[in-house]
């Protein structure tokens, strides 16, 4: 068994052979641009195989560009062609379209008729439909259906060479709009549902969250997630006797445009809309009676698509990144049965998820990858450029985060954490993105091995312009589970104390001869609100916080500043053992990341949250009262099972997420 892809370095194409790879045996051949070998080795390094191999050429060339001698050496042994090398963009270009669907599409057919290929596996869309009204069932084709768009009418028309001109085995496949990887989140561009990303990202750091917004009924839509897609394209394409089919790779119930939307605004944290008017009115009663072209959705459509609405859409919303285009086909006529395909899977396990199950992994990759805000800002790239970035805990969460931001902004990250392996993946996702980035590999609790470091990125470093101590121990246990575990305070003191002032220590002379650095310590709202049960974190934090406001006196003649950010809570893999806070209101690694880029950039001498002022007042003002508070607070939150070595469970969770909810942002 041998395979040939198109696309191989595309979005889905990645996935494909990827599932090929992973289930199936035999050599996978891609085809790749001779300018993108580079590239290409890379990939084949991330999908872990010696099976794959590239083979050059382009999707521009007849039999696309490939060499006849591969050809004829290789005629007869490829038992699986899938074509997938094709423009997925609503906002591409008329020429664009027609080079790389229509013209790829005969190209990529007559390699594999050259080839005699067993089955060849044409990646179409439900674009395809165009506008067509009503359900549109995998037997369908060319129902008069207009296309109201360049792609959709290459989407067509690719689809018809297949259908009427190739004279080996096929088989289409028609995705509804794919977006990321359900487990990971993973996606290349911004595309589809992407675009209104920002829109809601502004929403949730302007709005309430609570605050409930008036939408519009927008008719429906229809999402995937790229793992099914290309699971799906495996299964099918290795199932007998299916040549000449077409299979939906489609959520089988429509999904409406304003829930998906709430769906990705819940995992943003952004406020949600509500429809008062929608189709539950407008199609009964005596509304059911207007005819489809009267009725309010079809109205919109209509207006939205005409020329003087693209114009307001393009200087209005456009400005934000959202395209017209892309406005004007949020939703789909027509409504795809994929009754075939859910029988081609059955009891292989292959289905699509419900989006609210994966919509925070969708968000939190974009968030965190895709969102290109802090390298539009000019003051951030101002500060950042070309500076030297030391992050500790830069293997995950909030120093990963921040050290893809800086990198964005043209900075330097100089990343450092126990774990080799895990830096080093993030040091070439910055690579792959352009950028440029060092790892560091160091036990901060070993203070030896910190002053080690210290003397390697002294010496190895042109600079160190700014040090963001992140890395950190938290323990949530109260005093009574404490009595025979005083190396609980040991150990947070340890990394969170003694690691990070000795790391400034070691870099000081090197920001003195400098004379410039600012230190950016990573500390907690724990420290103005005393959380009960964090006494062993918020005393490391608190010692910290007490260090940098007296050497900051010593240090600033020489240029060196500090800043302390008294962080809320922060959804990361260390609050993840406290299984109550799954349920509690946090924000995200990126919201944290975005603090520590601001701490770099303004260099005030603290960053803190409303809340937490408000606690570190409270404590001031009135401290029996606060103190009452809090031991109320303890009453209500148990003891985690992590800190009990028991199984999670417990009681009074709606008292907790109240309580949580009304402080939002203190560890409990």
């Amino acid at each position: 068994m041998s395979y040939f892809v198109t696309g191989a370095t595309g979005f889905i194409g990645r996935h494909l052979v990827q599932e090929l790879v992973d289930h199936r045996e035999g050599e996978i051949f891609v085809l790749v641009r001779e300018g993108s070998l580079a590239r290409m080795e890379t990939l084949i390094r991330h999908w872990g195989s010696d099976r794959v191999t590239p083979v050059v050429g382009d999707l521009g060339e007849a039999d696309l560009g490939v060499a006849k001698k591969w050809v004829t050496e290789h005629r007869g042994s490829v038992d699986h062609f899938f074509h997938l090398a094709a423009i997925y963009d609503m906002t591409a270009d008329d020429a664009t379209n027609e080079a790389m669907n229509v013209g790829g599409t005969r190209h990529a057919l007559g390699l594999a008729e050259a080839l005699e290929v067993g089955c060849f596996h044409q990646v179409s869309s439900v674009a395809a439909a165009g506008d067509y009204h009503g359900r549109f069932d995998e037997t369908m084709f060319d129902e008069g259906q207009s296309l109201p768009s360049p792609y959709h009418r290459t989407k067509f028309e690719s689809e018809k060479i297949v259908r009427e001109e190739a004279t080996v085995p096929w088989r289409v496949y028609r995705p509804a709009v794919v977006v990321g990887d359900s487990q990971t989140g993973a996606m290349d561009k911004v595309d589809g549902p992407y675009y209104f990303f920002p829109l809601m990202k502004r929403m949730r750091d302007n709005l309430p969250a609570w605050l409930p917004l008036v939408g519009v009924d927008l008719g429906d839509t229809n999402v995937v997630p790229v793992d099914y897609v290309a699971a799906a394209m495996d299964h099918i394409a290795h199932l007998p006797d299916r040549d000449g089919e077409a299979f939906h790779l489609v959520n089988p119930e429509p999904q409406p445009v304003v829930e998906t939307i709430n769906a990705l605004c819940a995992a943003a944290g952004a406020p949600q809309f509500a429809t008062p008017i929608d189709r539950r009115l407008t199609r009964s009663g005596p509304l059911g009676l207007v005819p489809r072209a009267l009725r309010p959705l079809t109205v919109l459509n209509g207006v939205v698509r005409s020329a003087p609405a693209q114009l307001v859409l393009e200087q209005t919303i456009g400005r934000l990144g959202i395209p017209a285009e892309v406005v004007a086909h949020t939703s789909f006529n027509a409504v795809f049965d994929s009754r075939r395909t859910e029988k081609a899977l059955s009891g292989s396990g292959i289905g699509v998820p419900e989006l609210e199950s994966y919509a925070r992994t969708l968000w939190t990759y974009w968030e965190e990858n895709l969102d290109r805000s802090t390298g539009r800002d000019a003051a951030v790239r101002e500060a950042l450029t070309g500076k030297h970035v030391v992050i500790t805990g830069a293997s995950s969460g909030i120093g990963h985060v921040t050290a893809l931001k800086v990198a964005q902004a043209g900075g330097i990250p100089v990343l450092v954490a126990r774990g080799k392996e895990k830096l080093e993946d993030t040091r070439d996702a910055i690579e792959l993105r352009g950028g440029t980035a060092y790892v560091y590999p160091c036990d901060l609790s070993d203070l030896e091995a910190i002053d080690r470091l210290c003397e390697a990125m002294s010496a190895e470093l042109p600079s160190i312009d700014f040090v963001v101590n992140n890395a950190g121990r938290s323990i949530r246990r109260s005093l009574r589970l404490s009595q025979d575990r005083f190396h609980d305070f040991e150990r947070t003191m340890q990394l969170n104390y003694f690691g990070a002032i000795r790391l400034v220590m070691g870099l000081v002379p090197k920001m003195q001869e400098q004379k410039h650095g600012h230190v950016v310590n990573v500390s907690s709202i724990g420290v103005q609100t005393n959380p009960p049960r964090f006494s062993a974190y918020v005393a490391s934090k608190a010692a910290l916080d007490s260090w940098s406001n007296v050497v900051a006196s010593e240090l600033v003649g020489d240029g060196i500043t500090f800043t302390s950010i008294h962080m809320p809570l922060v959804r990361t893999p260390m609050i993840a053992p406290t299984k109550l806070y799954d349920k509690f209101p946090t924000i995200s690694p990126a919201q944290a990341a975005d603090l520590v880029v601001k701490a770099m950039v303004e260099r005030p001498h603290e960053i803190n949250t409303l809340l937490g002022n408000a606690g570190a007042v409270a404590h001031t003002v009135a401290p029996k009262l606060a103190f009452r508070v809090l031991n109320m607070a303890y009453q209500v939150f148990p003891d985690s099972a992590a800190a009990k070595g028991e199984v999670s469970g417990g009681t009074r969770e709606s008292e907790q997420i109240m309580l949580a909810k009304l402080f939002k942002g203190i560890h409990w």
